[in-house]
């Protein structure tokens, strides 16, 4: 098996890529370590453009909620285009160019796998409490691009599965940000947990949000 982790040098990436070495050959992409600036296509298209060789999972597992340092919108009034601008430029748009330019990574002959780090809260369906707008529009935002690239991907490689994935609240660099009281798993349990996943997923269920226990997630 050979993976390909985009964030690899975050916690969850990290983490994913120790998981992974278990299992065969593994790649790991990052700022830190590669210079990869996830919003400039040309940074993007450079690294995975060096890529030889196909890949039968690729993990995305970048993300950000505190930007800029400006922390989730608690009303309407604390918006900004400014805030909502960096939001979509690195929960959605960024991972979408990722997908764009990994596309032809994967096989067409076999089984393949493309999963993209998004979050129970960008679901418009659970949401219940509003607030958190950018991040949370952010992250709806990449849930649809998620499925158009799935629908699409289909045409070229008829078993590939992409997906978004939710990992459950992981103590990461996100965490103190997140609700008080909501148990959070340490990055080792949270990669754990979405392989789990990825591994139960087949081409039936591309273009789904799941969480890190398997369930779909409403979008």
């Amino acid at each position: 098996m050979r993976s390909l982790v985009v964030g690899a040098s975050g916690g969850i990436g990290a983490a994913l890529m120790r998981a992974l070495n278990a299992r065969g050959e593994v790649v790991g992409l990052s700022r830190r370590d590669d210079g990869l600036e996830l919003t400039d296509e040309a940074s993007v298209a450079a690294a995975l453009g060096a890529l030889e060789g196909v890949f039968d999972l690729i993990v995305v597992a970048t993300g950000a909620l505190v930007l800029d340092r400006r922390g989730p919108e608690k009303t309407l009034k604390a918006v900004t285009a400014e805030g909502l601008a960096a939001q979509f430029a690195v929960n959605a748009i960024g991972p979408a160019l990722v997908a764009k330019h990994a596309l032809r990574l994967l096989p067409r002959d076999r089984v393949a796998k493309l999963a993209v780090l998004s979050a129970r809260v960008g679901s418009i369906g659970e949401n219940a409490l509003g607030g958190w707008y950018g991040y949370r529009a952010a992250k709806a935002a990449l849930n649809q691009l998620v499925r158009c690239a799935a629908i699409e991907a289909t045409r070229t490689h008829p078993q590939s599965v992409l997906v978004a994935l939710h990992p459950g609240t992981v103590e990461t660099g996100l965490a103190p940000a997140l609700r008080v009281g909501h148990p959070a798993v340490a990055p080792e349990v949270a990669a754990t947990n979405l392989l789990a996943v990825l591994d139960s997923l087949g081409p039936a269920d591309t273009g789904g949000f799941f969480d890190w226990q398997g369930r779909v997630v409403p979008w």
